[in-house]
């Protein structure tokens, strides 16, 4: 029993980096992705956002992890470390999908809405800040859920690079024991826990924007 304990507490210690990954390439994901529905709504940069969704949805999270992790350095002489190769990675890949997910949203609106908005004369950061986003987000949050649970499973390639999350801690743990069945299902356990926490908190926010 004790060892089955000090084997849980062992891959529980990379929840931590896990959920670093998860929150901030979520956050840079939100950022970005709202950036480009808008700017795409404005047809603002739109051909050069559009290839670099495309770009980013075409090709392999891992592919674009190991190239940002391996040829920065010598592209841009710049080191990253794993953690900030991870958040930028996850972070511009999330972006691309969201932008999607946010553009259907946008363009579920009635045209009512921003023609109003300019009627009464509201600066266009105000309209989209309090009025367009607000409105979106609730339509498309489901989908928005669906991306965060994505990204958290994206998250586990992290161990491809050397990363020490959950599914690497569980790696590491088998190899030290000659068996990776139990690693890798306690892994599975913490995976499925946090994708059931984020499940849970997407309709609580529901149920809080059906009363809104």
């Amino acid at each position: 029993m004790e060892k089955l304990i000090s084997h849980i507490l062992f891959i529980g210690s990379g929840v931590a980096l896990t959920l670093q990954l998860l929150i901030g390439g979520l956050s840079m994901g939100l950022l970005l992705g709202g950036l480009f529905s808008i700017l795409r709504y404005k047809k603002i940069a739109t051909p050069l956002i559009n290839r670099f969704v495309s770009v980013l949805r075409g090709t392999p999270v891992i592919l674009q992890l190991s190239f940002i992790y391996f040829s920065t350095p010598g592209l841009v002489g710049i080191k990253l470390s794993i953690l900030e190769a991870g958040i930028l990675t996850f972070g511009l890949n999330s972006s691309a999908y969201i932008a999607e997910i946010l553009r259907s949203g946008i363009e579920s609106l009635p045209k009512g809405q921003f023609e109003a908005s300019k009627t009464l004369q509201i600066s266009s950061f105000y309209m989209w800040k309090d009025i367009i986003l607000p409105q979106v987000t609730r339509n498309v949050l489901p989908s928005l859920v669906s991306e965060v649970i994505a990204l958290l499973k994206e998250t586990a390639l992290i161990a491809t690079i050397g990363g020490m999350d959950i599914l690497r801690k569980s790696q590491t743990l088998g190899a030290e024991q000659f068996t990776y069945f139990l690693p890798l299902c306690i892994a599975g356990c913490y995976y499925y826990s946090l994708v059931l926490f984020i499940e849970y908190l997407g309709k609580k926010m529901e149920q809080r924007g059906s009363y809104a």
